[in-house]
């Protein structure tokens, strides 16, 4: 398993985007909240830099931003650029992969913060199944899809990963960290319309893994091959538990198994989506919890459960305003202060 994290008995957190675009009100807010389990808050409405994707580009191999979408530049040396790439991962050069302001303005503004008591840091980046299948060729192609890009992706994602977690290390109070990769694209495993190969997957992963020395976990908000999520041994998994929790249950065995020994689960429960927010109750969200506890108690034990869950939204707050991701999080705070209640009654 990559690292093992301490446990987190049923803590809240977030995921990734916020709609604020203060990058010190965002942090305020996600502290005031989310003491135990930090996370840096992506700003995408502050513009397209800090959007999925664009927000981990810097290092791209042709890579230019032009109409207001992510391209590879033909004209490029871009065998040059991925070499560079292959050295840089070899020789463990972080240095250039560095997040400036203008991609992760949260990083820097959370780095003058006090993180003594909280069990660990989380920051996010975008996954390289997610980036490659988002950025096109000349053909209009998926660049994932060409085997040397697919390749030099995850070693690109690797040395990012590794620069966030020794920048995170060196923040005041900081004991544990976790990278998370965004991967939404994770939904195409096993499709016949937008296949992915397990193969490339698993390798793209194996690189960052063997890169990251702290926490390295993934984030998912549609249903995927779960199993093959959880062989991969991530310290944790994140999904919308709220719309694919009976489908991730579906593994009982392997869920336990990954549980039992160190895995975590961030269950997203409450919905990230404002107007799907606004139509539910307390007595809903908290149905479902409960729902999702005493399956899980039906092949584990309630103390794994208790210990090794993370309450969440079910993905990034991008949309609405600040006074709604505030309810939205206020809300996933009060399922797990309902969890520690119910465990320690």
């Amino acid at each position: 398993m990559s690292s093992p994290l301490p446990s987190p008995g049923c803590q809240a957190t977030g995921i990734g985007a916020l709609p604020h675009t203060d990058p010190r009100q965002a942090c305020d807010d996600v502290l005031s909240l989310f003491p135990e389990i930090p996370y840096i808050p992506t700003l995408p409405n502050r513009g397209i830099l800090e959007t999925i994707v664009v927000n981990d580009s810097a290092r791209l191999p042709g890579g230019v931003v032009q109409d207001g979408k992510l391209r590879i530049d033909p004209s490029r040396d871009i065998a040059a650029e991925m070499e560079q790439i292959y050295l840089d991962f070899m020789e463990e050069n972080t240095a250039p992969y560095a997040l400036s302001p203008e991609y992760y303005s949260a990083f820097p503004e959370m780095a003058g913060r006090d993180f003594s008591g909280s069990v660990f840091l989380k920051a996010q980046v975008t996954g390289p199944v997610t980036f490659g299948m988002q950025v096109v060729d000349e053909n209009r192609r998926p660049i994932y899809y060409d085997d040397q890009f697919a390749d030099v992706l995850g070693k690109m994602i690797a040395l990012r990963a590794r620069w966030c977690e020794e920048s995170m290390q060196r923040f005041s109070g900081v004991t544990s960290t976790l990278v998370v990769l965004n991967e939404p694209y994770f939904a195409s495993l096993g499709s016949s319309v937008v296949p992915v190969s397990r193969d490339a997957v698993a390798a793209g992963w194996h690189d960052i893994a063997g890169m990251v020395r702290g926490g390295l976990g993934v984030h998912c908000c549609s249903n995927t091959d779960w199993e093959f999520v959880m062989e991969l041994s991530p310290s944790l998994i994140s999904f919308d538990a709220y719309t694919v929790g009976r489908e991730f249950l579906l593994y009982p065995d392997a869920l336990a198994g990954y549980l039992e020994g160190g895995g975590i689960i961030a269950w997203g429960i409450v919905p990230s989506q404002p107007d799907l927010f606004s139509g539910c109750t307390r007595e809903q969200l908290l149905g479902v919890l409960d729902g999702i506890r005493d399956q899980v108690a039906g092949f584990c034990s309630p103390e794994t459960f208790f210990r090794q869950s993370v309450i969440t939204p079910t993905c990034g707050i991008q949309s609405g305003d600040r006074e709604t991701a505030c309810r939205i999080m206020e809300a996933t705070r009060m399922l797990s202060m309902h969890a520690r209640e119910e465990y320690e009654a």
